[in-house]
């Protein structure tokens, strides 16, 4: 179901039924992404980088050197706070957009079953925001693990994967759910959609093509619920 999943995924996402979506998502993004450079090298600018000079000497032949080093240090640890904020950043989009994926998704591939009710905004925005605090706390336990051999990348693929296969599933899930019976519907099939955060956490580590994880998230996790749904739909009749 995974593997069925991911590529009904990776179809829509061309698909010409998702191209607004897809322009309207991927700009926000990229917007997000580079207003959180820009402000973090502005406090890097403005706070961190007068401090450190503040213990160069004023007057040495190494002091060129020096600061090119932290030039060099500043441009690493921009480019690491970006991986690592990439994560948070789509997932914070996708709570917003996912109904519009949804409903792509379903018109497209699933135009026999009943549509599934857009979660309100207020409601959206909430799981959202929480989301983006989960999801920022367990990049910091994963940012923490960088500095322990062959178990950082480890960590970035078991937090992201648990984290975002968790999140987007409920999100698919509460369209024909409520939010308790969408939570404990994961919880059945916890193993599956850990699984499939997996190949979200693998997509999300792809450059360039990672800023398309909302709209893969959200189009795998509403493929791999009405996949469920279905088989246990199934099992049901079989054994009525």
């Amino acid at each position: 179901m995974i593997v069925i999943a991911a590529r009904l995924s990776l179809a829509n996402l061309f698909a010409p039924e998702t191209r607004r979506v897809f322009w309207k998502v991927l700009g926000l993004t990229l917007l997000a992404l580079a207003v959180l450079w820009f402000a973090l090298r502005g406090v890097f600018n403005s706070f961190a980088l007068p401090w450190l000079q503040g213990f160069m000497p004023s007057s040495s032949d190494w002091t060129g050197w020096l600061t090119l080093f932290l030039a060099v240090f500043a441009g690493i640890a921009l480019a690491l706070a970006m991986a690592l904020l990439i994560s948070p950043v789509t997932a914070l989009i996708a709570g917003l957009f996912l109904d519009d994926v949804a409903e792509v998704v379903e018109k497209r591939d699933y135009p026999g079953d009943a549509p599934g009710t857009a979660m309100p905004i207020a409601a959206a925005l909430k799981s959202s925001v929480r989301f983006l605090g989960v999801v920022v706390a367990g990049n910091i336990v994963a940012l923490l693990l960088l500095f322990i051999p062959g178990v950082n990348l480890v960590a970035f693929f078991l937090v992201n994967g648990y984290l975002l296969g968790r999140e987007f599933f409920e999100f698919a899930a509460m369209r024909f759910r409520s939010p308790d019976d969408a939570r404990q519907f994961r919880v059945k099939h916890a193993l599956t959609v850990f699984l499939a955060g997996l190949v979200i956490a693998a997509f999300l580590a792809i450059p360039l093509l990672n800023l398309l994880t909302p709209l893969f998230a959200a189009g795998m996790m509403v493929h791999l619920h009405k996949l469920i749904s279905h088989k246990e739909a199934s099992l049901r009749l079989r054994q009525a």
